[in-house]
């Protein structure tokens, strides 16, 4: 069976011909280089927000209730490229019949709130998908395919979509750096944790903005007084605390002047910058 984007097939068909699970948002094909990601209309109400911008997609994962994990289809698209697995989208048109909008790539993910079945707070995983190919594919003859997770080349805030999946790479490249932890806390709380450039975006240039060493990942007090120049850090990791912060205002963030982060060589020069600023 030939695939062709742009062409309507009905869902039955799709998985007598390639197998997969035949309700839900995400498919994988066991016998088949394939995952069908399935969007629709009728996930908004329960917190499903899916959405074109630009050539990127932005794909609401599954689980119907509580915390959304990277389990089955969510860790299927996550793992995508390393595993030789295709995704396809494929769009509702009308009842029982889905349009093939095109193939896309993984290149990110972030967490949001929104509210599951029930109602209930929880956390839920957005993927950042770019479209791969806008060309008719013969879904089982093609070779596998392998699309890297790649710097974006352009980091200019000229609209949301450049500044988001800029973003979203560099917090990645972070997470990974520092092992998914506060640098000085050590606080692995990724939902919370904040990729904060030590010199800022718009004192950085183009290299800078993307270079992980230009960064620290830091919990959300600590981010805030790093962005505001009362605390910075020496070649050796040591906390540097501004003078105009009282006593009281340290014991009152948490800030322990004990603490020690790591720097690499990279991180130097930035860190030079970022403490001539210190208040």
């Amino acid at each position: 069976m030939n695939l062709v984007i742009g062409e309507e097939y009905k869902r039955s068909e799709l998985h007598d011909a390639f197998g997969g699970n035949r309700q839900g948002g995400i498919s994988t094909c066991a016998n088949h280089d394939i995952i069908f990601i399935f969007s629709g209309n009728s996930g908004e109400q329960y917190g499903y927000s899916d959405t074109w911008e630009g050539d990127y997609y932005f794909y609401t994962g599954e689980g119907r209730y509580g915390d959304m994990e990277f389990k089955r289809g969510n860790a299927a698209i996550r793992d995508h490229e390393s595993n030789g697995k295709r995704l396809l989208l494929m769009q509702s048109t009308r009842p029982t019949y889905v349009k093939y909008i095109a193939d896309l790539a993984c290149v990110d993910y972030n967490y949001f709130e929104t509210r599951d079945f029930n109602g209930a707070n929880r956390k839920a995983i957005r993927f950042t998908l770019e479209r791969a190919t806008d060309a008719g594919i013969s879904a089982v003859s093609k070779a596998r395919s392998s699309y890297p997770y790649k710097r974006p080349t352009k980091t200019e805030r000229t609209g949301l979509v450049t500044s988001r999946v800029g973003q979203g790479w560099y917090r990645r490249a972070l997470l990974s750096k520092f092992g998914g932890k506060c640098a000085v806390t050590g606080l692995d709380l990724e939902e919370v944790l904040i990729a904060s450039h030590i010199v800022p975006w718009r004192a950085s240039s183009e290299d800078e903005r993307l270079d992980p060493n230009n960064g620290i990942l830091l919990s959300p007090t600590y981010d805030a007084l790093f962005d505001k120049h009362l605390i910075s850090f020496s070649d050796d990791g040591n906390i540097l605390v501004s003078s105009s912060l009282t006593a009281e205002q340290r014991i009152a963030a948490g800030i322990n002047t004990n603490e020690k982060i790591k720097i690499n060589e990279g991180m130097k020069a930035y860190l030079s910058r970022h403490r001539a600023e210190l208040r």
